[in-house]
């Protein structure tokens, strides 16, 4: 019985030991294959960032064989190749002397140099075309845009040599350049289109841009176009007496704290309602409030006292519906004072605030 019972014991474990066995044989093969894709991909990776294409890698364990085309430097590709961790040995085959040129494409003919213009009064041709059917067929644009009062001023000339081939590139122009009015130009000399005189808007001076450009592919665009200045906004008779106003407000009205705090007194109180009525009736215009103190403290607390008023009366302002953003703050302390601060009634008069016009701001 003993003998039974140890039999199946050993049975098993040999079977333990063979499947790690038959699992290593099976994954090694995968895992080899699957490392020699990677170190592949990598090695062309990191050729292509240095510029080199067109190789191909060929990897047999940990050693590559790169093959590359003529005009590449093999000590190069070596060393590209060498610096891909997990590569072993690197052979290069091919590359070395000077590549063959790839033919280059063949140019398309030059364009005749032309020009179209436009006056209030007639549309402008000059420009050489290789035959009468050409010079026909740009006439009937014009003619498609010509207004009753407009005359063509034909300087087409026939040259079969040298001529434009077709009436593309210039009815292109004629009918970008109709929009509007004024003097205008488009003169092609080769190289540049030279876009000159006067269109109604940015949206037309872009149109005429893009036509040039399409008519003419490659050349260079130099845009001389220009359109007319907006018009400077009207100022509201509220704003044009502005600076009066608040001057005359600033005289009748004052704004006044308490003794050491940035509390307005009571009569002061509805003077910054009137002051945010006088600001809303020009919503151009910006304003600075200028905070300052009698000199009963010290110049060291009277400066941040200053301050804190001009805050103060600006937050009422907003709150009362002026735009913060119109609304600078700044605090004097006691240097400048409007009154004698040897009596009451002149320290009092000090500890205030007072709007005014900001220079130069709209």
């Amino acid at each position: 019985m003993p003998g039974l019972v140890r039999r199946p014991v050993v049975v098993w474990l040999l079977a333990a030991l063979a499947v790690p066995v038959l699992l290593t044989a099976v994954l090694i093969p995968a895992k080899a294959g699957t490392t020699e894709d990677d170190l592949r991909d990598r090695s062309l990776t990191a050729l292509q960032a240095r510029g080199i294409t067109g190789a191909e890698v060929d990897v047999d364990g940990r050693d590559a064989t790169v093959a590359v085309p003529a005009g590449v430097d093999p000590a190069v590709v070596k060393k590209v190749v060498d610096g891909v961790e997990g590569v072993r040995a690197v052979r290069v085959e091919g590359g070395g002397g000077t590549p063959s040129p790839s033919p280059s494409p063949t140019e398309a003919p030059a364009l005749a140099s032309f020009e179209v213009g436009r006056t209030d009064n007639s549309i402008r041709v000059q420009a050489p075309v290789k035959d009468q059917a050409v010079k026909e067929a740009i006439a009937a644009q014009v003619d498609t845009v010509l207004g009753p009062d407009r005359e063509f001023d034909d300087r087409i000339t026939i040259d079969a040599a040298n001529g434009l081939q077709d009436a593309t590139a210039v009815s292109a122009l004629i009918h970008a350049l109709a929009i509007g009015t004024g003097d205008a130009s488009v003169r092609y000399d080769g190289t540049t289109i030279t876009l000159t005189g006067k269109v109604p808007d940015q949206a037309t001076k872009a149109t005429v841009a893009r036509a040039a450009a399409k008519a003419v592919p490659g050349a260079v665009i130099a845009d001389q176009l220009q359109t007319p200045a907006p018009p400077k906004p009207e100022v509201s008779e509220a704003c044009r007496t502005f600076q009066s106003r608040l001057s005359e407000f600033s005289r009748q009205h004052s704004i006044i704290f308490l003794s050491g705090t940035s509390i307005v007194n009571n009569d002061s109180k509805p003077s910054v309602v009137r002051a945010a009525a006088l600001l809303k009736s020009c919503p151009a215009v910006r304003v600075e409030i200028a905070g300052h103190t009698d000199n009963l403290g010290s110049p060291a607390s009277s400066l941040p006292l200053s301050e804190r008023r001009a805050a103060a009366v600006r937050a009422t302002l907003v709150r009362l519906g002026v735009p913060a953003g119109r609304l600078l703050a700044h605090g004097y302390g006691e240097a400048f004072p409007v009154a004698s601060n040897d009596t009451p009634a002149g320290r009092i008069a000090n500890r205030r605030v007072e709007l005014r016009v900001l220079q130069g701001a709209s």
